[in-house]
């Protein structure tokens, strides 16, 4: 049995005719319907909306801000997608406006992220973010990175640092956010993408947090 989306129906169909005329054997399709947002547009790696599963490849901090930061238009049909709320409070939730609604985008995302994750870890996340966002600490619960203490004595280039934790995807995406002012290093904007990130910027926790925009944070700690 091959499963996949229905956008891959034409590769299914392919793979069973040809394992049929090869050996005879008797194979099966199973496609599903595409998730897409309220745009139109399809949540999938193609269109920069992959979200990693495994803890290991995405934090359960980032997948519960992958949902906090979900459309508006959209908040309503993911609630019944992805988490095992009533129906009735959904639809309490989804007739939610403005700044109200983003109460419901939080709730989403902390539902969303126990049923992957657990409770702790969904609780955990929430948490962190509204330290991070209302009373602008550094929080410890942020993902944490290991850098080489020889390396970051030496000193990194912001842009390169910020590539290499994965808050930018390329270096030339890493200059783009610095030129912008979108990049900060301990809450602090970045002047300079080649401006050198090193032991001298860790802070009092043993930490070095760098900001991608108003809702990326990600700790640097020396190994």
């Amino acid at each position: 049995l091959q499963m996949g989306g229905s956008d891959q129906w034409g590769n299914i169909v392919n793979g069973v005719e040809l394992g049929r005329r090869a050996d005879g054997s008797h194979l099966f399709g199973l496609t599903t319907p595409l998730l897409t947002l309220a745009s139109g547009k399809k949540m999938g790696k193609s269109e920069g909306g992959a979200v990693w599963l495994n803890e290991d490849m995405l934090s359960p901090y980032d997948y519960w801000q992958y949902w906090r930061n979900t459309e508006d238009a959209d908040v309503g049909r993911f609630l019944r997608l992805f988490t095992e709320m009533p129906l009735d409070d959904i639809a309490r939730l989804e007739r939610l406006d403005g700044q109200e609604l983003n109460e419901a985008k939080k709730i989403l995302a902390t539902e969303a992220t126990a049923l992957l994750h657990g409770r702790d870890a969904a609780d955990a996340a929430a948490e962190t973010a509204r330290r991070t966002f209302e009373e602008g600490a550094s929080a410890a619960g942020l993902p944490t990175i290991d850098i080489p203490q020889a390396e970051l004595s030496e000193g990194i280039a912001a842009f390169e640092l910020f590539r290499r934790a994965g808050l930018c995807a390329s270096g030339g995406e890493a200059r783009r956010l610095i030129k912008n002012r979108g990049a900060r290093l301990n809450d602090q904007v970045i002047e300079q993408d080649t401006a050198a990130i090193s032991m001298a910027d860790i802070s009092a926790d043993g930490v070095i947090k760098l900001s991608a925009g108003k809702k990326r944070h990600l700790l640097i700690r020396p190994a």
